[in-house]
C-alpha cells in the first residue's frame, strides 16, 4: 500500500504546545500531548492552515530548492499565475518570465497557458452526456484529498482532468525535446513555482496511479527575492508570454469558473467554506449548478502560505495586470469534439476514512457507544485545554487509548473540588461528634 508523503511537518524544537493549530485544523488532525503538537498523518490534507496560524512558526512546508535543478542539463520553470500578483506595478508578464531565464532556467512555460487549455477542454467536457453534476474541479489537490478522505460519495463528481501544472509540464517537456533532440528525458528537469505546500504533496503522491511529470516544487517565497533582483525595469524584456487574462485569472477564486463562459457555477474559497459546500452537495441540499470551483486557500491560489503578498493585494494587482492582456491565446479549434486522453487521470486517490475507529465493525460500534457516553460527561466547551480540538475528539482519543480522562482539566478540577468538599464535610462531622 502506498504511504502518503506529506509536505506539512512539525518542527518539534519550536513547538510550545499552545493549541493554536489544534483549534484551526479543518480535519482535526492535530493534538497536543506532552507539551508538543502531533500531526495525525491519516487526517492531514496539507492545507497549510497550521503553518498560517502557528505563532511559533513550528509548522513548516517541506518543498524543493532551486539548487535541485542544478543536476539537469535543461531546466524548465513553470510559474504559477499567482506569482505575478506578488510584484508591485507589474504591467507586463514578460518581466517575470525573462527574470526566470536570468535566474538560470533554460525554458519557461506558463502554467497560465496550460490553464487556458484546461478551461477550453472543460467547456467541452461539460457538454458530455452522462457525467455527474455538479462537476467539481480537480485543480486544488487539498480539495481532492479532502474528498477522498471525507466525502467519498462525491468522487464521481470530480472531473478527472489533470491540473494545469501537469499539462504545462507535459507540453514543456515535449517542446524541449522537439527543439533539442540531443536531450534525453533524464536531462530535462521541470520546476513548478508554487503558492502552496499541497502542490508538493501532489508531486510526491500523484493522483491515484498517476505519476507527476514535475521534478521539483519550489515556493514562490523562495523565488521572489531572487527574481526581483533579475527584473530590470529599464530593460525591455523579450516577448515570451503566451497566455491571456483567462489563464492568469486562475490565480484567484472564481477565475477558473469564469473561463468556462458558463453562468451555472459556484466558486468558494477558504477551507471551512469548501467543507460547507461539500457537505451541502453530499446532503443533496445544493442548487442545480453545472460546475463547482473550490480553493482551500482564502482568495484562491494567491492566498497560499508559500506566497509573500497579502492575497487581497495580490488579487488587486492581478486585476490591474489583466487589463494589459488579451482574453486568451489558447483556444482549441471549434470543430474539436474530443479531449486528448493525456489530459485525464484515471482515478481519484483511494478512499481512506478519517474517522475509522477499528477494522472490526462490532468493536467499532462498542467504541462509538463509549465515545458518546464519555462525551455526555464532558463539559462541552471545546476549550482545547486537553490538547484535542473538541470534547467529541477528546472522547474519541480516550476510547482509542491515546489520551486519559484526567487530561480534561475542567472535569479534573470538578473532581478535586468535590473531593475537597467531601473531606471538609468529614472534618466538620468529626468535630460535631
Amino acid at each position: 500500500m502506498h504511504t502518503y508523503e506529506h509536505s506539512v511537518l512539525l518542527d518539534p524544537e519550536k513547538c510550545i504546545g499552545c493549541t493554536t493549530c489544534v483549534r484551526h485544523c479543518p480535519t482535526e488532525a492535530i493534538r497536543v500531548h506532552g507539551g508538543r503538537a502531533h500531526i495525525n498523518v491519516d487526517r492531514c490534507i496539507d492545507c497549510g492552515e497550521c503553518i498560517r496560524v502557528c505563532p511559533q512558526k513550528a509548522k513548516k512546508a517541506v518543498t524543493g530548492k532551486l539548487e535541485a535543478m542544478d543536476g539537469f542539463k535543461w531546466r524548465i520553470a513553470l510559474p504559477a499565475p499567482a506569482l505575478y500578483g506578488q510584484f508591485e506595478n507589474l504591467d507586463d508578464v514578460d518581466f517575470v518570465l525573462h527574470g526566470l531565464t536570468r535566474l538560470g532556467f533554460d525554458q519557461v512555460y506558463e502554467v497560465a497557458k496550460a490553464a487556458e487549455l484546461v478551461s477550453a477542454y472543460t467547456r467541452l467536457y461539460l457538454g458530455t452526456d452522462g457525467i455527474k453534476k455538479p462537476l467539481i474541479s480537480s485543480a486544488c489537490p487539498v480539495v481532492v484529498r479532502l474528498i477522498s478522505l471525507r466525502f467519498p460519495s462525491l468522487a464521481d463528481n470530480v472531473i478527472k482532468m489533470l491540473p494545469p501544472m501537469e499539462i504545462a509540464a507535459k507540453f514543456a517537456r515535449e517542446k524541449a525535446i522537439a527543439e533539442h533532440p540531443e536531450l534525453s528525458a533524464e536531462d530535462i528537469g521541470v520546476c513548478f513555482i508554487s503558492p502552496c505546500p499541497a502542490k508538493a504533496s501532489y508531486v510526491k503522491n500523484g493522483f491515484g496511479d498517476y505519476i507527476s511529470r514535475v521534478d521539483a516544487v519550489v515556493p514562490i517565497s523562495d523565488v521572489y527575492f531572487k527574481l526581483i533582483n533579475e527584473m530590470s525595469p529599464t530593460e525591455e524584456p523579450p516577448e515570451l508570454s503566451e497566455a491571456g487574462m483567462l489563464g492568469v485569472g486562475w490565480a484567484t477564486s472564481g477565475g477558473e469558473s469564469a473561463a468556462l463562459f458558463n453562468d451555472s457555477y459556484l466558486a468558494a474559497d477558504g477551507i471551512e467554506n469548501v467543507i460547507r459546500v461539500l457537505d451541502q452537495i453530499e446532503s443533496g441540499s445544493f442548487p442545480q449548478l453545472e460546475f463547482v470551483e473550490l480553493n482551500a486557500c482564502t482568495g484562491g491560489c494567491v492566498g497560499g502560505v508559500l506566497t509573500v503578498q497579502n492575497p487581497f493585494i495580490a488579487r488587486a494587482r492581478l486585476q490591474g495586470l489583466r487589463r494589459f492582456l488579451p482574453v486568451s491565446q489558447n483556444f482549441i479549434p471549434g470543430d474539436t469534439h474530443y479531449i486528448p486522453s493525456d489530459f485525464f487521470f484515471e482515478e481519484v486517490p483511494e478512499y481512506r476514512p478519517m474517522a475509522k475507529l477499528c477494522d472490526n465493525f462490532a468493536a467499532s460500534m462498542r467504541m462509538m457507544a463509549d465515545i458518546q457516553a464519555l462525551k455526555a460527561k464532558l463539559p462541552g466547551l471545546d476549550c482545547g485545554a486537553c490538547g484535542a480540538p473538541t470534547c467529541r475528539a477528546f472522547a474519541e482519543d480516550v476510547v482509542k487509548g491515546v489520551a486519559g480522562e484526567r487530561f480534561c482539566v475542567l472535569t479534573e478540577y470538578e473532581s478535586i473540588k468535590k473531593n475537597n468538599s467531601e473531606a471538609e464535610d468529614g472534618k466538620d462531622d468529626g468535630k460535631r461528634t
